[in-house]
C-alpha cells in the first residue's frame, strides 16, 4: 500500500512504539491520523500539528476496555474523516498480576475494535477496503512462563487476526489482517518486568539482561509491514529485523463426500 494521502486510525499511537509509528506514517504523507488512546499527550499533539499542517491529525479518547468508547471513537472519526485506510491496533498492557484486564485490553478491547472498523472499511458494506494491523508479539507466537497470561492473550490476537486474514474475507471485504510481533522493545512496558510476571526465576530479568531493540526501529518496520504485508501474514520484528514467518498448518477439515 502507498501510504500517501491516506487515513490512518491509530489506537494507542502515544505510546512507546505507537509515537514512533505515528512520527514515521506523517513522514509518508498521510492525509489524516486518528489517534484513539487513554491519555491525551498534548504536547506531542501540538507538535505533530505544527510540523504537518497538510495532514489532518486529532485524538479521540478511549478506554479499550469500553465498547461504547470504542464505537464513538470510530463514529466521530468517520463522520470527520468519511473512511479509514488503515487501523493499527497497537494498545497493550504487560502486567499478570491483573488476569482480567490484561485479556480485555490486549485481546477482548482488539477484537472489538478491529469488528469495528470492519463494518467502516467492508467494501461488501460500502467501505473501501484497506489495511487492519493488529500488534501480538513474540510471546503470541512462543508460550512463555514468565507472562503465561500475557502470552496467552497475545496468542489470541495472532488466531485472531490469522482468521480474519483469510483469502475469502479478504476477497469479500477487501480488507487484509496482519500480524506484528514484536521482540523485545525498550519502552515502558519492560519497566518493573520482575513484579509483573506470573512465574519469577531466581535471576533478575529486565531489558538489561536481554537484548532489546528500540521502539524507533520497530516502529520502522511496522510501517514498511503496512506498505508490503498480505492478508493473514505473521511478520516478526526482532532485533532491528523483519521477518515474514511461515506459520504451519497443523490441521485442516475433512469435507463430506
Amino acid at each position: 500500500m502507498d501510504l500517501t494521502g491516506k487515513n490512518v486510525v491509530y489506537l494507542g499511537g502515544f505510546g512507546g512504539i505507537g509515537q514512533k509509528a505515528c512520527a514515521q506514517l506523517l513522514e509518508r504523507q498521510i492525509k489524516a491520523l486518528a489517534i484513539f488512546d487513554l491519555t491525551l499527550n498534548e504536547q506531542l499533539l501540538a507538535v505533530w500539528q505544527a510540523q504537518y499542517p497538510n495532514t489532518e491529525i486529532f485524538y479521540h479518547k478511549v478506554d479499550i476496555t469500553q465498547k461504547t468508547e470504542i464505537e464513538a471513537a470510530y463514529k466521530a472519526a468517520a463522520e470527520r474523516l468519511g473512511h479509514f485506510d488503515v487501523v493499527v491496533n497497537g494498545i497493550g498492557l504487560m502486567n499478570d498480576n491483573f488476569v482480567e484486564l490484561t485479556i480485555q485490553i490486549n485481546l477482548l478491547g482488539l477484537i472489538q475494535s478491529s469488528f469495528i472498523a470492519l463494518e467502516y472499511m467492508d467494501k461488501s458494506k460500502s467501505g473501501r477496503g484497506g489495511v487492519v494491523i493488529n500488534i501480538s508479539s513474540v510471546a503470541g507466537i512462543q508460550p512463555t512462563p514468565l507472562m503465561s497470561v500475557y502470552s496467552a492473550a497475545k496468542h489470541g490476537v495472532t488466531a485472531f487476526t490469522r482468521g480474519l486474514g483469510n483469502a475469502q474475507v479478504y476477497e469479500q471485504t477487501g480488507v487484509a489482517f496482519i500480524t506484528i510481533c514484536p521482540g523485545f522493545t525498550d519502552t515502558p512496558l519492560l519497566f518493573d518486568m520482575m513484579n509483573k510476571m506470573t512465574f519469577k526465576p531466581r535471576t533478575t530479568i529486565n531489558k538489561h539482561t536481554h537484548k532489546v531493540q528500540s521502539p524507533e526501529i520497530c516502529a520502522s518496520n511496522l510501517v514498511k509491514v503496512i506498505e508490503q504485508g498480505k492478508s493473514g501474514s505473521v511478520w516478526l520484528l526482532e532485533l532491528g529485523e523483519m521477518k515474514e514467518l511461515d506459520m504451519p498448518v497443523m490441521w485442516r477439515p475433512t469435507l463430506q463426500n
